[in-house]
């Protein structure tokens, strides 16, 4: 006797994303257990019993639970629902951040703690909040992970003063008498992330979950949390620590995680990497933190390390081969090393390392010399394409690069919605020709290039809506983005990089991305039909009414 299904979804326009045919569809689907039963009317109509929960979609599109490739889950908690907002919406001008921080409550750990502050609407974060709350010490690291504001207090217990040298990588902002003025770039800020006082647990414990709901109302059912570990510190607000790792780990024991996570270790930030460094992390075991715990993997899971090539345009330290920004300079990579050569060679044997450990590499490169860098040291190794390595942003990679990148297996992870948000600002540091050549999607597809899209939250919105818009149209702030655009994606080809190609990125494309008998019942029931490209705007009011991980309803405002 053929089994029954558990839930059907009837009347439905449902987006397989089949890799054999991305464009298939149908119209219903049954789920039983944690996987799909059957496609189709007829199937779904086979295995319907008594006991079926029977949901009438009513024409509304099925699509698999969107996987966000690139989101840092940890810093992004912390941000929604931990720190004090100071993003455009609450703080538009630099006047209202002051206020805001002169108002806000102390944490319980003495600190005033914020997160978002945008430099394109306030301008430089030197001196935002340096005479701000002389009693109290005030850190606010900005919507971009790349820059932190703090007040005298703050830098007063960092012991961060006149004689305190640049660290590797990052800039220690100073006034013209050379006192540090509050805003610490790139790999400074580890300088003052580094004096912060642990998160308590159960604060962050809260922050999760709420942003796992939050998460699952959108229909989100994966991502890759791109960085956590002993260099957290380095990395936006620095929350991202081996604590939090284990407490990712104590969350899926108790069948409270229901985000399937794919997690990168960090073993060293946004400034100063090294082989040792790297060396050093793989020797410690954190790579085996779920394993033999009774965690599937399918769950949680450690895949491998990120590594910070360079940094970005807006900070002058993406490595660039043509000259840009207001300092007219290449920028450079933020490896350890006395010159260019020396840090192609570090970061070659930091790629190395990783590759022979059979851990993926998700490699942050920004400018084109940079992503040349890693593609070319990755390329060189025998096999590495088993390991799936992969570029982060990849802003400007060309496209002998995309295809070399095809070639050897090394996929391509991207963010439509910062060009969106910061392309304006860009397109000022690079000019038009460069700025129209950012993140070269259709290249990247037309390449064979195994890329995804992603929302690198807290840098920008968890709304993959808006990031599947962003790849359709290409705005920005200003302007609506052409229509002539070469680099744009169609929506089914947006959707397709927020599901199937992220599963292939993390080794899953067997068990997640596509909605196939037998694979697992990630999905979520949209309240319209997908939209036409011509209509595309439309999907920013079609909203998740339910959601599926593994067969679990997670969300569901069905009636």
């Amino acid at each position: 006797m053929q089994d029954t299904a558990d839930l059907v979804i009837i009347r439905a326009q449902v987006l397989t994303m089949d890799p054999a045919n991305q464009r298939r569809m149908t119209d219903a689907i049954a789920v039983r257990g944690d996987k799909v039963l059957a496609l189709g009317s007829e199937p779904v109509g086979a295995v319907t019993g008594p006991g079926t929960k029977v949901i009438d979609a009513g024409g509304a599109a099925v699509i698999p639970g969107i996987n966000d490739a690139h989101l840092h889950f940890v810093s992004a908690s912390m941000a929604a629902f931990g720190y004090l907002k100071l993003d455009r919406a609450s703080t538009p001008d630099r006047a209202a951040v002051v206020a805001r921080v002169e108002q806000a409550p102390v944490g319980e750990d003495g600190w005033i703690r914020a997160h978002g502050w945008d430099d394109t609407a306030v301008g430089s974060g030197a001196g935002l909040l340096l005479d701000c709350r002389p009693d109290v010490p005030v850190v606010a690291f900005d919507s971009t992970g790349h820059q932190l504001a703090v007040n005298r207090e703050a830098l007063r217990r960092a012991g961060i003063s006149t004689t305190t040298t640049d660290p590797a990588g990052g800039a220690i902002s100073r006034s013209a008498d050379g006192e540090p003025n509050g805003l610490l770039q790139d790999g400074a800020m580890e300088l003052l992330s580094r004096s912060l006082p642990p998160l308590p647990e159960e604060m962050l414990r809260g922050s999760l979950l709420s942003l796992q709901q939050r998460l699952h109302g959108e229909g989100i059912t994966s991502l890759t949390e791109p960085g956590l570990g002993p260099a957290s510190p380095g990395l936006l607000d620095g929350a991202g620590s081996t604590a939090a790792l284990e407490l990712l780990g104590k969350l899926a024991l108790e069948a409270e995680l229901t985000l399937r996570i794919n997690v990168l270790m960090l073993f060293a930030g946004t400034g100063g990497a090294n082989a040792a460094a790297v060396q050093h992390g793989l020797g410690s075991g954190l790579a085996a933190t779920y394993r033999n715990r009774g965690i599937d993997d399918q769950q949680l899971r450690i895949a491998g390390v990120k590594v910070f090539a360079d940094g970005i345009p807006r900070s002058g330290t993406a490595w660039m081969s043509e000259p840009y920004g207001a300092a007219c300079s290449h920028g450079s990579l933020v490896i350890k090393g006395m010159n260019d050569a020396d840090k192609v060679a570090e970061l070659n044997r930091i790629l190395a390392l990783i590759d022979d450990a059979g851990l993926q590499a998700g490699i942050h490169a920004t400018g084109d010399a940079a992503t040349d860098a890693a593609v070319n040291a990755l390329a060189t190794r025998n096999g590495s394409s088993r390991n799936r390595h992969y570029i982060i942003h990849g802003s400007f990679t060309g496209t002998g690069t995309l295809k070399k990148m095809a070639a050897h297996g090394i996929g391509y992870s991207t963010n439509p919605l910062i060009r969106a948000e910061a392309g304006d600002a860009m397109r000022r540091l690079l000019g038009e020709e460069r700025f129209a050549n950012h993140q070269p999607l259709r290249s990247a597809l037309d390449a064979g290039v195994h890329f995804n899209i992603a929302s690198d939250a807290p840098v920008t919105s968890t709304d993959w809506r808006r990031t599947v818009l962003a790849a359709v149209r290409r705005p920005t702030r200003t302007t609506p983005g052409s229509p002539t655009d070469p680099q744009r994606l169609g929506g089914l080809e947006a959707l397709a990089a927020m599901t199937v190609q992220p599963a292939w990125q993390d080794r899953a494309e067997h068990y997640k991305g596509a909605l196939i008998p037998g694979m697992k019942a990630d999905l979520c029931l949209l309240s319209d039909p997908w939209p036409d490209d011509r209509d595309i705007e439309k999907i920013l009011h079609n909203t998740a009414v339910l959601t599926l991980s593994g067969g679990r309803i997670v969300h569901n405002v069905t009636s």
